[in-house]
């Protein structure tokens, strides 16, 4: 399995299986999650190429309340700092609002090691 789908087995019955790579598609149900990969530590070996990449990924969950986008990425905290994503938690929450969509926002950075 990829990373991209780990993420949405992981995130997606928090969200109702809406979670999709950098946007959502247009006109969808709220609420929903996006994530990105947005670099990450090189592992550099003497011997050979890594099978493992050390990836960082924006979370952002979006929707029509501030207070439910913010406790569904808190949700969404813990189900990947546990088995099996074993994340790492970069920064704090970043709450944010869309002046276009009206949308509420919440954002995190995790650190994620995965097989490659």
């Amino acid at each position: 399995m990829s990373i991209e789908a780990d993420l949405a087995t992981t995130i997606g019955p928090l969200v109702g299986d809406r979670v999709f790579p950098d946007d959502a598609p247009e006109d969808t149900p709220l609420p929903y999650a996006t994530y990105q990969q947005i670099g990450g530590q090189p592992l550099n070996y003497l011997e050979g190429v890594p099978t493992e990449e050390l990836g960082r990924f924006q979370i952002n969950v979006w929707g029509d309340d501030r207070e439910a986008v913010n406790a569904l990425l808190r949700q969404i905290r813990g189900v990947l700092c546990v088995a099996p994503m074993w994340a790492t938690v970069m920064t704090g929450l970043v709450a944010r609002k869309e002046p276009l969509t009206k949308l509420y926002g919440a954002q995190q950075d995790f650190s994620i090691l995965f097989k490659v």
